[in-house]
């Protein structure tokens, strides 16, 4: 049966797009408890906000759970979210739980070996083996599901090195749009405009554009290629065209 459900983008072409700032909303019980929703992107950063938020719950919290459902994008900085919000439980001896995981969050769990219900309460291991002398179980018989199963394994492994790819890729894309800030003084939404237009006209990377712009303004930096200089200059001209326009209605 097919599902209605539209196909699902790259991580790497999701990664391109500009980052939702993490925000985390905070409800504390009377009894104590705490309810941290955190909404937005598991990016650089993430932990500080968390910091900000847990510096805010008052002194007597007794319990922490997270609500991660609004969470939509997950890059490494993620794992590093999950250790410091387990290293605050453990340093204050409150129980934290962060459940809710859904998408690509989710998958990325997945793919570190982490729980995917609560990846800083894991269930117990494994029983201790039978005893010597214990028949060992018949494998399972191959089946569709097992195929499945592997089919998707390898199709996650395939978008985590997109994911590692896309990542290597975004400082060069932040400072890129920094540069175009400062030049023309235009905003983070129309410099991203401007770096995404021109990567289509020259029918080239985004990436390679936002390096060949951040090169370019070293001292003694290498000018853009023709071709990028060129959609660079038209794309700003459309892009500032526009935002005059808006400001004059």
């Amino acid at each position: 049966m097919t599902s209605g459900a539209p196909p699902r983008p790259p991580l790497a072409r999701r990664l391109d797009a500009p980052a939702a700032p993490l925000a985390v909303a905070a409800h504390v019980f009377p009894d104590g408890r705490a309810r941290l929703a955190p909404s937005g992107e598991l990016v650089h950063g993430c932990a500080d906000t968390l910091a900000e938020a847990l510096a805010e719950l008052p002194p007597g919290t007794c319990r922490i759970d997270l609500d991660m459902a609004g969470v939509t994008f997950m890059d490494s900085a993620g794992l590093g979210f999950l250790e410091a919000l387990d290293a605050y439980g453990r340093c204050r001896l409150v129980p934290v739980t962060a459940t809710g995981w859904t998408g690509q969050p989710r998958r990325v769990l997945e793919l570190a070996g982490l729980d995917t219900a609560d990846p800083l309460n894991p269930p117990p291991e494994d029983p201790a083996p039978a005893a010597p002398g214990t028949p060992a179980p018949a494998p399972a018989p191959a089946s569709a599901v097992a195929a499945e199963r592997g089919e998707r394994l390898l199709e996650l492994q395939q978008e985590v090195e997109q994911l590692r790819r896309a990542i290597a890729s975004r400082p060069v894309i932040d400072q890129a749009r920094g540069i175009l800030m400062a030049a023309h003084a235009c905003t983070p939404q129309q410099a991203w405009d401007v770096l995404r237009e021109a990567s289509q006209r020259s029918n080239t990377k985004l990436r390679t554009v936002a390096a060949a712009l951040t090169a370019g303004a070293l001292p003694d930096g290498p000018p853009p290629p023709e071709e990028i200089r060129t959609a660079l200059g038209a794309a700003l001209a459309r892009t500032i065209a526009c935002g005059e326009g808006d400001d004059g209605e």
